[in-house]
């Protein structure tokens, strides 16, 4: 059954109908310019909202019932701006005729209103570089604003920010690096001069190209990029005046760190705390055991190393070099030359055998004869993963002849002696060797020790008891360098339990000079 014929409205809180129609304004009225009327989907017919708001403007006086002049409600109770009274922006024109929509956005037809232009003229003055005048007390914040003297009321000038750029930190002056070194960058050929007779060829690389590697200088030499006369060479072999060497390309060595950085500094004073003797010319150090005197595979801390903190300022400074070598478990005196003049002097003492070194050592039992001379071939046996020097026959490929003299100084109950050894040949792992040849090795080697069941005395510590005790050479300006070095700790310990007296005679002294 239908009902009556008007439009069905939603319900009402006591069950009853609404009916279609005119909805009712405020206070009950009807709002004029709004059509009664609804449309087929569902809204009112007639003119649009915006009209209906002037219209209601110009009825109450220009704004709205029931509103005050400046807000409205907002949507969610709170107030919103209202434009402002009058004719609406397209209507309204200013001075010149121009519609107040240009006159307000000037930027719409391509001009600038004159707050940006006076916002901009700060802005041009620093792009020209005559910056902002400081009047007096003026004076930059922390936040790097110019803080400015209070002005006249009225007076509103653009607010103007200058940013503050942060100092940029100090870059290091980069080091200076031979000018040699730095042409070396392809291949050349360079005479060997009469001052470079007779030099080896790894101290020929060190002494034409001051700061390129050790380990660079061995690797260009192995892989035969170095020629002498056409043919390869060794880092060992002699070089003779006028012959001619290729040199590759050299690779530059990293950048010298600064002479006052806080390592250079250490290292420094780490070489003075062990220094027994210098001079202009020759400085001795103090080698202390388990302190490599080269680098090698996985070793970064060596004297060679150290010694670059002794190098004077300047691109040309000479650099102090290594005359001879210890092993690394091997403490005592060691020899530098700080001059170049010094290094050929003394490489040409020690080539000669002129030079007189004294070793002592701690070896299991007592040799027989209690003084003798040893006299072998050696040559290098190559492992998996370690090397060491074998006793050879004579005329086997790559043996090397090698000789020491020795003498027992004191002995501990038979098992132990102190022995003092002094080598004419200086062949690598020679005194080891040959203590172990005689059948007493020298305790605490892990290379030459090979005596089984042997045990280690209490108290004594499983290190190298050998020590580079003395070093007598002539001075390359005259007279003669003549240096002793103190037990290393473990030795001394081992010297006060066994009581072994340091100052005792030393029978070697008398040993022959040469073989």
């Amino acid at each position: 059954m239908k009902r009556g014929g008007g439009r069905k409205g939603p319900r009402q809180p006591g069950g009853g109908k609404q009916t279609a129609g005119p909805r009712q304004g405020p206070r009950g009225r009807t709002p004029e310019g709004r059509g009664g009327r609804k449309d087929r989907f569902g809204g009112r017919g007639g003119k649009s909202r915006l009209d209906d708001e002037r219209a209601e403007r110009g009825k109450f006086g220009g704004r709205p019932p029931n509103k005050s002049a400046g807000k409205s409600a907002g949507k969610f109770g709170g107030e919103r701006s209202e434009r402002p009274r009058g004719k609406p922006d397209a209507a309204r024109r200013d001075e010149a005729g121009r519609p107040l929509s240009l006159a307000r956005h000037p930027e719409a037809r391509g001009a600038k209103s004159a707050s940006a232009r006076v916002f901009d003229e700060p802005r041009r003055r620093l792009a020209k570089g005559d910056g902002v005048r400081r009047s007096e007390g003026t004076r930059p914040s922390s936040e790097g604003r110019l803080r400015r003297p209070p002005r006249d009321e009225g007076e509103r000038p653009p607010r103007v920010t200058l940013r503050h750029e942060p100092e940029q930190p100090l870059r290091k002056a980069e080091p200076e690096i031979s000018p040699a070194l730095a042409a070396a960058t392809k291949v050349q050929t360079v005479t060997v001069t009469p001052d470079e007779n007779g030099m080896r060829v790894d101290r020929f690389f060190e002494a034409r190209f001051p700061g390129l590697s050790f380990s660079h200088i061995q690797r260009i030499v192995r892989k035969g990029e170095v020629r002498v006369n056409g043919k390869r060479t060794e880092t060992k072999s002699r070089l003779e005046a006028g012959q001619e060497i290729r040199i590759p390309p050299l690779q530059l060595a990293a950048p010298r760190v600064r002479e006052d950085s806080p390592q250079v500094l250490k290292d420094r004073e780490y070489l003075r705390s062990i220094t027994l003797a210098e001079d202009d010319d020759v400085l001795v150090l103090n080698k202390p055991m388990g302190l490599a005197v080269q680098g090698g595979s996985g070793t970064t801390r060596h004297v060679d190393g150290l010694l670059e903190a002794l190098r004077g300022p300047g691109v040309d400074a000479q650099r102090p070099r290594l005359v001879h070598r210890l092993d690394k478990d091997t403490a005592g005196c060691l020899l530098v030359a700080k001059t170049r003049f010094a290094a050929a002097a003394l490489a040409k003492t020690f080539r000669t055998r002129s030079a007189r070194k004294i070793y002592w050592a701690l070896v299991a039992g007592v040799p027989k004869p209690k003084q003798g001379r040893i006299s072998t071939y050696l040559v290098k046996q190559e492992m998996e993963e370690d090397s060491f020097m074998r006793v050879a026959k004579h005329g086997e490929k790559d043996a090397v002849h090698a000789v020491t003299y020795y003498a027992v100084v004191e002995t501990s109950a038979q098992k132990l002696a102190w022995v003092s050894l002094k080598p004419v040949t200086g062949r690598t792992h020679q005194l080891r060797a040959h203590m172990a040849h005689v059948g007493s090795p020298i305790v605490g080697d892990p290379k030459y020790f090979n005596i089984e069941n042997w045990e280690l005395p209490g108290g004594i510590q499983n290190k190298l008891h050998l020590l580079a005790r003395r070093i007598v050479v002539p001075h390359p300006r005259g007279g003669t360098i003549d240096v002793s070095a103190p037990l290393p700790p473990h030795m001394q310990q081992s010297w006060n339990l066994l009581g072994l007296d340091a100052e005792r005679f030393d029978p070697i002294v008398d040993a022959p000079d040469e073989d």
